[in-house]
């Protein structure tokens, strides 16, 4: 199973997402550190779901990163997260 996949399954059977949009960016960062020939290494996550309902967005962050520690120790060596609850105004789910 890639890493993608992983990401992609352990988000959705933790928060139920509305939406879910897992991009793998390790392309962008060759010569940087944490890259690895192959890949799987730096992603950016775009996740809608009532789970962040009231939730700071430190919060947010932290229920993430609780959800991904195991991979987030080995292997992905940078997560950008964009969270949210459905209907914020910069939901992509309200676009």
């Amino acid at each position: 199973m890639t890493m993608h996949a992983i990401i992609v399954e352990k988000l959705t059977g933790a928060f139920a997402p509305e939406s879910l949009r897992v991009e793998d960016e390790s392309h962008r960062h060759e010569g940087h550190a944490g890259h690895r020939p192959g890949g799987e290494t730096h992603f950016r996550v775009h996740i809608v779901s009532d789970a962040f309902k009231g939730k700071s967005r430190i919060d947010r962050h932290r229920l993430i990163n609780q959800a991904l520690a195991g991979e987030l120790a080995g292997g992905v060596h940078a997560l950008a997260i964009h969270a949210y609850a459905p209907r914020e105004t910069n939901s992509p789910s309200n676009t």
